[in-house]
């Protein structure tokens, strides 16, 4: 039922209990885990004379930390015997998540939450809940009192 199954990452303890619910779904399927890290595109502004290449640094010290949460998460899960699969993009997130979902024909994807209520979510708006609305798969959510951290 479940061959692919995408655990999206933004580098938070949130995402430890997220990635035991998969690693356990994956045992029972079969399944080959993808992890992906997103790294928010967003515009530069341009500081008066300075330009922007400290902008691009940034960009990419973005991604090496992606690089070390999807690696980290990877190594887990083929310490139990699960295949991986890693990935870092750039984008929106929630778009980027379900746009790898679809070119990776991915079963389920399974999301930790972070359980911002109120005002914290008005304003930085929940990449969880885009994405459960919009998926055209399940999309399985874990809070982050589901489960411990993955030890090292």
């Amino acid at each position: 039922m479940f061959n692919q199954i995408l655990i999206p990452t933004d580098g938070s303890e949130e995402v430890f209990p997220a990635a035991e619910t998969g690693f356990e779904i994956a045992q029972t399927h079969g399944a080959t885990i993808h992890v992906l890290y997103v790294v928010k595109e967003q515009q530069p502004f341009v500081e008066f004379g300075g330009g922007i290449g400290w902008w691009y640094d940034l960009m990419e010290q973005f991604e090496k930390e992606g690089e070390r949460s999807t690696t980290e998460i990877a190594a887990q899960a083929d310490d139990i015997g699960i295949e991986t699969k890693t990935a870092v993009r750039r984008g929106i997130p929630q778009d980027a998540i379900l746009a790898y979902a679809d070119e990776h024909d991915i079963d389920l994807i399974v999301m930790g939450t972070h359980g911002r209520t109120g005002v914290k979510r008005a304003l930085r708006g929940s990449v969880t809940e885009t994405v459960v609305r919009h998926a055209d798969i399940p999309v399985l959510t874990v809070s982050r009192g589901a489960g411990t951290k993955l030890e090292n």
